[in-house]
């Protein structure tokens, strides 16, 4: 019985990171933060699917929850110059009633559009 036990949570473990690109892109769309936060870090480490992607990552920087705002800007810098599309959303964000958002946002920009930054005092050379 505990063979079984133990087979049965390693099968469970092994089938939870196999889950497709397309999954976690219909979890980010999920109305638990939890699974959309889940979604925002699996998809953090699919950077060759980057077309795909980030412009999921960077519609939800405008998701109601800061938290969600968040990890979507922390998780763009994964994908380098591939999140140049997510750069208008970025900047957008700079804005953001949350301050742990705007620092995220503005962290992001300077590794992937450092020219957006204003040579590294801040947003828009602040």
């Amino acid at each position: 019985m505990r063979r079984l036990v133990m087979m049965s949570l390693a099968v469970l473990t092994l089938g939870c990171g196999s889950r497709s690109t397309d999954y976690w892109l219909q979890q980010l769309k999920d109305p638990d933060v939890v699974k959309r936060r889940q979604a925002i870090r699996e998809l953090g480490s699919r950077t060759a699917e980057a077309e795909q992607v980030v412009p999921n990552l960077a519609e939800a920087l405008r998701d109601e929850n800061e938290y969600v705002r968040h990890d979507s800007a922390i998780v763009l810098a994964n994908f380098g110059a591939d999140a140049q599309p997510a750069v208008p959303a970025l900047i957008a964000a700079l804005e953001d009633k949350d301050r742990n958002v705007r620092r995220a946002a503005e962290a992001t920009l300077k590794r992937i559009a450092p020219e957006t930054t204003g040579k590294g005092k801040g947003p828009r050379g602040r």
